[in-house]
């Protein structure tokens, strides 16, 4: 077989985006992933996404270790393993994230990551469908991933956005442009009724240009000789073979499985990869370190009218919401039910904001089941930016081994003041004119939790991922030993090898990751074609005014 100009690990969210911009440039790639097909309708609807990512099909089944501060407790770690990579199981939900996390990236040793570096590409990668009332620099309108927003006809948006605004925080049109803070529409990576996917925005055209060729395989490690990466070892059809790259070889197989990778190729820490046999290629210990992820608790109501989807949450119920959907892909079915949402600050002083709201017209967990009340409602909230840092390492030298993940969740004090803020300042919002007609009583934490004691023991019993690990091999300067990739993406200390995906974020972003991570696989294409990036756009992000002062 002959050697394809790149290779690229993993067809997820960055790894479709690079494979797309390199073949149309010309470029010859060849995407190694592992999952299979996402066709069918528990993934391309978007109303059936609590399906996809409990379902080892999709899903590749990882869960952390016991975490010492969530009472010994193994949370779920869904990744992709199809077709699209998490954009494929994920809830669609799509932010940016908020400016000052890219300028934090810069600042932090990411030079050429602020937001007026990555706006650009943003915009590149966006065809946005909705109002620019911050003016049409802050959106794209051309890129082939699509942003919509649902309809809000449940009333239910809009009483909780009214609710927001009522407790005195801002609206925002579109926390997407100018403004995050406040309360507004949610957007979703949603078109014409499906789940719009890399794989559907990026992969499949890059399929069709005849550059790109995918192949099956469990890449098991990176195959690096005289100290430059010249291909990956893949396991196929019951053998082992190489997959050479003439220029690169590029990872981009999630913030779990690329350390692995890393690892099991001989980067990483020195003593770590002695201890499973590996021979040391290049001593990067900020491999597997610097773990993130948001943690979110769902807070549950009642609802005083029958107007949530509880009437639908039966098998008759789904039935019809799939069968409209099939049929015309219209209905329920075509939205995520994550239309309204809100940014807000959890304390004085802070910035800009570190508290998500997603709000769902159903009291329902992600694995799908219902609150026992009956119609009901929930937020999910939590804090964005917490201070806790985890790890991914090897269990074995052995590929087909799952790494040990261990987040460390609330393991700083910080975490559980900003996560009572949380809970306070939701109940506030709920307690207001807007929400009256709707809330019956608060089903979780419930009347019984109060005290900050009662609050912990509630977090610490029913906190749970919001799926968005990211970190652990952080971009930052060449010199600094824990940074493991450059600012262009390359793996330090290893020519022809870079890393793209949200494994390099240095710090978490505001809001779900999907959308940044998108953008890290636009910008590392032009690195890895040695073009000039984008021209920087110097926006101003809007902060609140009263921000050192006030809360909201």
């Amino acid at each position: 077989m002959h050697p394809t100009d790149y290779v690229i690990v993993g067809a997820g969210s960055a790894g479709c985006v690079m494979a797309y911009r390199l073949a149309e440039a010309g470029r010859t790639v060849t995407v190694i992933e592992y999952g299979g097909s996402d066709a069918g309708p528990l993934i391309q609807m978007p109303g059936a996404l609590s399906f996809p990512m409990n379902m080892p099909m999709y899903d590749w089944g990882l869960k952390s270790q016991p975490e010492p501060h969530l009472g010994g407790r193994e949370l779920v770690t869904p990744r992709g393993k199809v077709l699209g990579g998490s954009s494929s199981i994920n809830g669609m939900v799509y932010v940016r994230g908020h400016a000052r996390d890219f300028d934090h990236w810069a600042e932090t040793g990411a030079e050429g990551w602020s937001f007026a570096d990555v706006l650009p590409y943003f915009r590149r990668m966006e065809t946005w469908h909705g109002p620019n009332p911050d003016g049409d620099e802050w959106r794209g309108d051309a890129g082939p991933m699509h942003i919509t927003r649902g309809p809000r006809s449940n009333p239910l948006f809009d009483a909780f956005i009214q609710a927001g605004v009522q407790a005195g925080y801002p609206l925002t049109e579109d926390y997407n442009g100018k403004q995050q803070e406040g309360f507004g529409p949610m957007e979703a990576t949603i078109w014409q009724g499906r789940r719009w996917s890399a794989a559907n925005a990026y992969l499949r055209p890059a399929l069709k240009t005849g550059r790109v060729r995918l192949i099956r395989g469990m890449a098991r490690r990176v195959v690096i000789e005289d100290g430059r990466a010249v291909g990956v070892e893949i396991a196929r059809r019951g053998a082992i073979e190489v997959i050479r790259a003439a220029k690169e070889v590029i990872l981009a197989a999630s913030s779990i499985n690329s350390p692995k990778l890393l690892m099991l190729s001989g980067i990483g820490d020195a003593a770590h990869l002695a201890a499973h046999g590996i021979p040391v290629v290049a001593h990067r210990p900020g491999v597997g370190a610097n773990l993130q992820d948001h943690l979110e608790v769902y807070m549950q109501f009642a609802a005083l009218q029958p107007n949530t989807l509880y009437k639908y949450w039966n098998l008759l119920g789904k039935g019809t919401v799939g069968a409209q959907w099939m049929l015309t892909g219209t209905g329920l079915g075509a939205s995520n039910q994550f239309e309204a949402c809100g940014f807000i600050r959890s304390a004085p002083g802070v910035e800009y904001p570190d508290i998500q709201y997603h709000f769902l017209p159903l009291a329902v967990r992600y694995d799908g089941k219902a609150s026992a009340e009956g119609h009901g409602f929930q937020v999910h909230v939590g804090p964005m930016r917490s201070k806790s840092r985890g790890t991914v390492r090897l269990a074995s030298a052995d590929p087909d081994a799952a790494p040990v993940i261990r987040f460390n969740y609330m393991s700083h004090p910080d975490d559980w003041a900003e996560f009572r803020a949380c809970i306070r300042h939701t109940r506030e919002i709920f307690a207001q004119d807007a929400m009256a007609p709707h809330v019956k009583h608060e089903i979780q934490p419930g009347a019984g939790a109060q005290t900050d004691e009662q609050i912990d023991d509630f977090i610490r019993e029913h906190a749970e991922s919001a799926y968005h690990p990211c970190g652990t091999a952080r971009m930052g300067r060449a010199e600094d030993p824990m940074a493991v990739v450059d600012p262009e993406c390359r793996v330090i200390g290893v020519e022809g090898l870079r890393l793209a995906d949200s494994s390099i974020f240095p710090r978490i972003t505001n809001g779900n990751l999907n959308g940044p991570t998108l953008m890290v696989g636009e910008k590392a294409a032009d690195h890895i074609l040695g073009r000039a990036v984008l021209p920087q756009m110097p926006l101003e992000p809007w902060l609140n005014p009263h921000r050192l002062t006030a809360q909201r």
